[in-house]
This record gives structure tokens, C-alpha cells and sequence, in this order.
């Protein structure tokens, strides 16, 4: 076959319209072999070897190649695991720049690169030839027609992140065409983008779709890597997702998707995991990374080199002190927003990132390459603030630009709500934004990612009807999983027809959803929340690629109800920018208001006191959000301005009348929401100030405070009718 010298720049496999320039980084090889496949599962391999090689990268241009050639590599080298050698010809490599992926890992003793059965494990060589066993790489065409597609540049106050799992999403969805459920074609078709539409998200925050490793224990028990978190391949979207089998369409079925729904103004964020790899710890398989350049991709003991620095939890930690692994993950980066669309990254175990000798460096390598590309410094940036090393915790720590999923918000939301004492301090923080975290070093409220669940944990229906963990579909003896849930049952363990616990239930779900969407900072919601979906007390369904994990959409009364009541909590924050501030609050009047732009009462209409801060018996609090207190402006440079609004909550389990404040004569209120409902709407006069509100034991309301000339409205108006009604019609939302 006719080869040319190529150039060692860019890396990876590039289509030119003539040919395919191929190149592949590897610093302490001896010898590369690119490996071209033909014929039914590519049985027919041709090798070629590289002549050329240039810093370190190897390179060569096939100008009789094209698009759908599957191709691999073998790398040849010492093998040699104490000092962090593991080349091995005899085991296909994956190109990590590779576009596209065809095939399937099937399991056997030939992926490893070592005898897998000897006594002297990974320090013994293997000789079989993993190839027939092995997914190939693709060369891809990159033109796309993609229009007029824009990113949506959905400002950070005014995002609502749905966290979401291609496959889960659609999988059962009854409007969406059979063959599409579950895959990227699934997601754009018209009823998943109409429903994301009328709940009034404004971004989708997928889980990992990079190419993955299902590993093999999971394999040899049938069950599965469903979330994904176990990638291999940081440039190709998984096949698995596709409506389409044919080999490099997968990508253009992803941009279509992107694309879609970008067109319904919905960003489309991406869950990446580039802080290890699929290839597992020293006694893992062989696939990629391992082969190619082991010493300079991983993270290896000083003193003994055959082990792997684990921050992780999965075996391996990525080398990020070394440039052409930071130079990959930048690549992989830049690659997925200018070639693909997407609109931001969600960075698992961010703390491993920043990893320089070996503590987390908070000005580390990464931050400074992110910080300074005129690329990725303009996308949504959000990291999750922890690894499993020591001081990985780094919660409200991470540098300008970056957002951060509040563990410390889901925390201590779940254990007001459930009853706990002694909350009320901090409660106070993680409702305003957390300025105890990111009230320094220019970062801002929404630098604080909300959430009350995740894809990691209870959904919120199982929050509130277990106290305990239930993973036995898992086989690993229900010790897999947090035991840490700050959950409560609301009385009985699990499904009841007990129509006083299920209306527990119901309100606990309104409480804490209304104070998510209530808070200051970036609320995420966990997909399926709004419309009460269970995993029948699984928290950690990370294998369970079934209806456990699966959204049902088979909607009871129950959850329909669920459902309007998110729409109309979603509306109400999109309608009133004091729930959505840039800046923190002052705690003090600002432009001439009559009142404070933040003020906390307690049930009496009085003031929170220190004392009162301090109560451990403490369940009950009011927050004043001044809208005419706001400071801030629209994009037009108008400034802002919105009601006043009055938010009770109270977690003790009996009502608790809250006298409503009183800052000037004449004042009244009027009730907006009141979770104790099914749609959180509730007739009621409006309050004058000093009355009291009747709340009730586990609720929340917000109230309004009325502007301009007061009317009494127990008595309808001849022209406006009652204003409450019109309140109701405002915020109802659609079946």
C-alpha cells in the first residue's frame, strides 16, 4: 500500500478528502504498527509499520484511505511492569483520538497483556492476539451541514440543569418511534424535546456518553456499566446510543441531536471522566492507554512503578504532569465544542485533575491550560469538587469560571426536611447561594450548583420512602452504596397504600423541590424527579441497564400532579429574577428601598436573633427576598425590578402560625404557592402586615407582597375579580 512521511500534527486519524494522516504520541516505544481491517468483523489485518516519527509522535499518510476504514494499533516496546512498561505487539490498541468505535469488547484472557492465569500475574507476558476480541477504530468524515445551529449562551442565572441518561430517558417512552428509544435520534424526536420544552429546562446534563468499558465482572454476571463512567475513548460517542449501526454515522446522529436541540433553545451539557480510564489497575486488560505509552498516560507509584496512583476508586488516575495527557484531554475538550456543539462539561472527580505531585493543587496545570483556551473558557464549566484521595474534598475551592455540584446543599436540605435539629444556620447559607463557599475570589451565587439528588443516590420518590438502602439487584450483597442518605420513609419502609403516607410523601417531594427551585445558585434536577420516578430503593443502580433505572412514563394521578406542580415552580422562578440574582445579597437596604434586600423572620414577625440561629429545636424560618431591592440589570443594561417575596418553611411535623412582616403600614400579602396542595395553588385572602399565615407542619409557601394601591380582594373587584385567582391562572401549570 502507497504510505507517505504525514505530518505529527494533528493527532489521531484526519480525513483531507484525498487521504487519512495518521499519527499516535507514544515516548518510550520502539516500534509502531498502524492496523488496517477488512471483511465481515474485520478478520483480514493489514499491518503497516511507521517510518517516521517526530517529538515523539509516530506518523504516516495512506492517501488510498477513506472514511469507514477500521483500524487499530500495535505498539511495540519493553515489557517491563516494575519500571511502568507494558507495550505488547500482540494486543490491538485503540487510537484514544479515535472519532468512532465499531464493535463490542468481548470478553477473554487474550486482552490482557499478561498471562492472566500464571502465578506471577501482570509481570508475565502474553503472547495471544487480542484483535478479533477488540471494538476498532474509525475514520470519520467530518462535514456536517450544520446550518445556522447556535449555542444558546443560556446565561448561568437563568439555567435549570436536567441531568439525564440517553438511554434511560427514552427507553420507555411511548411517543417516541420504537427504533429510536434509547439513543441520541430518541432524545431530538419531537415528544422528548416537546415535554424537556413545557417542564422549562433550559439545558441537559448527559450523563457519560464517551465510548466505555463494561467491565468484565459486570459482564460475567449480566449486568452492565450503565452509568458509563468508565470511558476509553475521549473523542467518540458511545454506539450503544445510536439508532444507526453503521460504523462512523454515530457521530453525525450525535451533532443531529445537538443540533435539535439547540433549535428548542436547550444547551446540552456533557458528563466527561478524564480523570482514569476503562483499563482498570495493574492487573486490568490492555486496550488503549496501557499499551501505548503506559509510564507517560498513567499515574505510577515513585518507588514501585508496576502500581498505580489510585484517586479514583477505579484502579488508575490519569497522568495530568504530563503534557501529552494534558494536551488529550484539552484536544478531546475542544474537540467536543467546535466539531460537535456542546455547551459545557460536567467534570466527574474534578479533584483528581488538579493533582499535581499529590496533593490538589488549586492553581494546578489544568486550571491554567482551561483558564487561558479561548475555547473552553467560554463554555459551562462545572466540576464535581472531590476524588477518593487524601484532601480530595474540595468543595467551594475551585477557581473562577468553574461551577460546582454543592453536596453540601443536597446534604443539608435532606436533613432539614426530614427533621433533623440544628439545621437553621445552615440552611440559611445554601438557601441564598452558599456565600460561605464562593462569597470570595470573584466567584459568584451560581457558582453553586443545587441539587437534592443525582444519578448517584435516591431519586427523590425513594428519598422519601426509605430509610435504607436496597440494592440487592446489584449481587453484591447490599454493600454497594452510600449509608449515609439523610432519607426518611415518612413512616413505612418502601410502597404503601396508606393514604396518610403517601400524602407525606407527596408533600415532602413539593418541599423539596419548591426549595431547590426557591434557592439561590443553579438548580439540577435529577431526571425523572418531577414525575416521581423509583429505583425501588437502589442507589447506586450504576449496572442496571433496566426499567430499575429506566423513566416510566405510565403518569398515576400522583405523578401527573408532581409534574404540573415542577412546571409551575420552574415558571415562578423564570418570572421573578430575585430568586435568580448575580450577586449575593447584602443584607442591608440598597437604592432607597424601604427594605433590606435579604431579611430572615422567625414565626412571630420578629427578626432572626443570634439566639435564635442557635436553637437546635429550631424548624421554622421566613426569608424576605426585596425585589425592589435589586441592583442588577437586564441584557439591555435596564435595571431590574420584581416583586417582593415572602418564602416560610417549616419542618416541624404540627402547623405553625407565621405572623408576615409588617416593615411599613398598609402593607399586604398575598399567597403565590403553598406546598400543602397537590398543585401548590391555594385560595387565600391576602394578609395585611402582622397577620399570620396559617402554615402548615411540614410545608413551605411564598407570599407576595402586593404592589401599588391596596384592595381588599375578600371582596371582588368590580373589574379585576379576585386577585388570588389571578395569581392561581399565573402560575398553574399544564397537564
Amino acid at each position: 500500500m502507497k504510505t507517505a512521511p504525514g505530518r505529527s500534527y494533528p493527532l489521531g486519524a484526519t480525513w483531507d478528502g484525498a487521504g487519512v494522516n495518521f499519527t499516535l504520541f507514544s515516548e518510550h516505544a520502539s516500534a509502531v504498527e498502524l492496523c488496517l481491517f477488512e471483511g465481515v468483523d474485520g478478520a483480514r489485518e493489514t499491518r503497516i509499520p511507521f517510518t517516521e516519527q517526530t517529538d515523539q509522535v509516530w506518523h504516516m499518510y495512506l492517501p488510498e484511505i477513506r472514511p469507514g476504514q477500521r483500524y487499530g494499533y500495535r505498539v511495540h516496546g519493553p515489557f517491563d511492569p516494575a519500571n511502568g512498561h507494558r507495550f505488547n505487539p500482540a494486543k490491538l490498541l485503540r487510537d484514544p483520538y479515535a472519532k468512532a468505535v465499531d464493535g463490542a469488547i468481548r470478553w477473554c484472557d487474550a486482552l490482557f497483556a499478561y498471562q492472566v492465569r500464571s502465578g506471577d500475574a501482570d509481570l508475565s507476558r502474553d503472547e495471544q492476539d487480542s484483535a478479533p476480541w477488540v471494538p476498532k477504530s474509525v475514520v470519520i468524515e467530518p462535514a456536517f451541514t450544520w446550518g445556522d445551529d447556535r449555542p444558546p449562551r443560556i446565561p448561568w442565572t437563568d439555567t435549570i440543569i436536567y441531568e439525564m441518561h440517553v438511554r434511560g430517558f427514552t427507553a420507555q417512552h411511548p411517543e417516541v418511534p420504537g427504533p429510536l428509544r434509547g439513543t441520541y435520534a430518541g432524545l431530538a424526536a419531537a415528544p422528548a424535546i416537546e415535554y424537556l420544552r413545557a417542564l422549562g429546562i433550559t439545558a441537559v446534563e448527559l450523563l457519560p456518553i464517551h465510548e466505555f468499558v463494561i467491565d468484565r465482572h459486570l459482564a460475567e454476571r449480566g449486568l452492565t456499566n450503565y452509568w458509563g463512567y468508565n470511558s476509553l475513548s475521549f473523542f467518540a460517542p458511545s454506539a450503544r446510543y445510536a439508532s444507526t449501526r453503521r460504523p462512523g454515522e454515530v457521530v453525525d446522529e450525535f451533532k443531529t441531536m445537538v443540533k435539535t436541540l439547540h433549535r428548542a433553545g436547550i444547551e446540552v451539557l456533557l458528563d466527561v471522566v478524564y480523570n482514569h480510564t476503562g483499563e482498570g489497575n495493574h492487573l486490568g486488560p490492555t486496550l488503549s492507554f496501557r499499551g501505548i505509552d503506559n509510564a507517560s498516560y498513567y499515574r505510577l507509584v515513585p518507588d514501585n512503578r508496576r502500581y498505580y496512583m489510585d484517586y479514583t476508586g477505579c484502579g488508575n488516575s490519569l497522568n495530568m504532569m504530563h503534557p501529552r495527557t494534558l494536551q488529550l484531554i484539552m484536544d478531546s475538550l475542544r474537540y467536543w465544542v467546535q466539531e460537535m456543539h456542546v455547551d459545557g462539561f460536567r467534570f466527574d472527580l474534578a479533584s483528581a485533575l488538579a493533582r499535581e505531585l499529590h496533593d490538589v493543587d488549586r492553581l494546578g496545570a489544568f486550571f491554567d491550560i482551561v483558564h487561558q483556551d479561548p475555547i473552553i473558557s467560554q463554555v459551562k464549566l462545572i466540576a464535581e469538587p472531590w476524588d477518593l484521595g487524601a484532601g480530595g474534598y474540595q468543595v467551594g475551592n475551585f477557581p473562577v469560571l468553574w461551577a460546582e455540584w454543592n453536596d453540601k446543599y443536597r446534604d443539608t436540605t435532606r436533613r432539614y426536611w426530614k427533621g433533623d435539629g440544628d439545621q437553621l444556620p445552615e440552611l440559611g447559607f445554601r438557601l441564598t447561594g452558599s456565600s460561605d463557599l464562593y462569597g470570595r475570589g470573584g466567584r459568584r451565587p451560581f457558582a453553586s450548583i443545587n441539587f437534592i439528588t443525582a444519578h448517584d443516590g435516591f431519586t427523590l420518590h425513594d428519598l422519601v420512602s426509605y430509610n435504607a438502602k436496597h440494592n440487592q439487584a446489584n449481587q453484591e450483597g447490599d454493600r454497594d452504596g452510600t449509608d449515609t442518605n439523610h432519607s426518611w420513609n415518612c413512616g413505612v419502609e418502601g410502597p404503601t397504600s396508606d393514604p396518610a403516607v403517601q400524602a407525606l410523601r407527596q408533600r415532602q417531594m413539593r418541599n423539596l423541590l419548591a426549595t431547590l427551585l426557591l434557592s439561590q445558585g443553579v438548580p439540577m434536577l435529577c431526571g425523572g424527579d418531577e414525575i416521581g420516578r423509583t429505583q425501588q430503593g437502589n442507589n447506586n443502580a450504576y449496572c442496571q441497564d433496566s426499567a430499575l433505572s429506566w423513566v416510566d412514563w405510565a403518569l398515576d394521578r400522583h405523578r401527573h400532579d408532581l409534574l404540573r406542580f415542577t412546571r409551575t415552580l420552574i415558571r415562578l422562578r423564570r418570572d421573578h429574577p430575585v430568586l435568580r440574582r448575580r450577586q449575593f445579597f447584602h443584607g442591608r437596604p440598597i437604592h432607597g428601598s424601604a427594605i433590606e434586600d435579604l431579611a430572615w423572620f422567625r414565626p412571630d414577625g420578629k427578626e432572626m436573633t443570634d439566639e435564635a440561629w442557635r436553637d437546635p429545636l429550631g424548624r421554622c424560618i421566613g426569608l424576605r427576598l426585596a425585589g425592589d431591592a435589586l441592583t442588577e440589570v437586564d441584557a439591555t443594561g435596564r435595571r431590574l425590578r420584581d416583586d417582593t417575596l415572602l418564602v416560610l418553611l417549616n419542618a416541624y411535623h404540627e402547623p405553625i402560625p407565621f405572623v408576615v412582616p409588617a416593615h411599613r403600614p398598609g402593607v399586604r400579602w398575598e399567597l403565590v404557592l403553598d406546598t400543602r396542595t397537590r398543585d401548590g395553588l391555594r385560595r387565600h385572602r391576602p394578609l395585611k402586615g402582622g397577620e399570620a399565615y396559617d402554615l402548615a407542619g411540614r410545608c413551605l409557601a411564598v407570599l407576595r407582597l402586593r404592589r401599588g394601591r391596596q384592595i381588599d380582594t375578600t371582596v371582588p373587584h368590580p373589574r379585576r375579580g379576585r386577585h388570588h385567582d389571578a395569581t392561581a391562572r399565573e402560575y398553574s401549570g399544564g397537564g
